[in-house]
């Protein structure tokens, strides 16, 4: 039993460690940096390793495109001790995480957009993805602010990752502190802004 154990948390550390050598090479490199050689060089794992779990790029690709996914819901993911506002103030101060405002994780995020232009496969990945992240920030609005319809929630949800592609996108030119502080800002104001009462148009 207790051998098992360790078999599996091995199986799952060189998974992790196989995902995370991908996702440097595309951050460094794009899409034409992933091979299977590279990445086993990259994770200093035996290239039949990384064939025994991914059978070819295309499938190590999906694995590093839902372990993205996976980080994006846990910046949605709500704080079970907070209230429904701090839930949602949280979450819109997460996107400014110093880990995330780094160049190599920003570039990430220009390659994952890039992938979905070059594969239809990668782009219904992503979409789903979006999807999911949009459902979960409207959810976290929707909670604060139950006045407002789902549709309104959505609508917002999509505003605000406007402006955090914005903020991302922009640190990489050398955005000040005092911008992100104003951007994140921007986004309680779309978030919190009192009920619209006259009507879907």
């Amino acid at each position: 039993m207790g051998t098992s154990t360790v078999k599996s948390s091995e199986q799952v550390d060189r998974q992790t460690r196989i995902l995370e050598a991908a996702l440097e090479l595309l951050s460094r490199h794009g899409i034409s940096g992933i091979n299977m050689r590279a990445v086993a060089r990259e994770a200093g794992v035996a290239l039949g390793l990384v064939n025994y779990y991914y059978e070819d790029k295309s499938s190590l690709i999906r694995a590093v495109l839902h372990r993205i996914e996976e980080h994006d819901l846990m910046l949605v993911e709500p704080e079970p001790a907070s209230t429904p506002e701090e839930q949602l103030r949280e979450s819109l101060r997460r996107v400014a995480d110093p880990d995330l405002l780094t160049t190599p994780y920003l570039s990430l995020r220009l390659h994952l957009w890039a992938l979905a232009q070059a594969h239809e496969d990668f782009a219904r990945i992503n979409a789903a993805a979006f999807d999911r992240y949009l459902d979960g920030l409207a959810t976290l609005i929707g909670n604060a602010k139950p006045e407002l319809s789902a549709d309104e929630s959505k609508e917002r949800a999509a505003d605000i990752v406007v402006v955090q592609n914005g903020m991302w996108l922009t640190t990489l030119l050398g955005i000040d502190k005092a911008a992100i502080e104003r951007g994140i800002a921007r986004t309680e104001q779309i978030a919190f802004a009192p009920s619209r009462h006259d009507g879907r148009h």
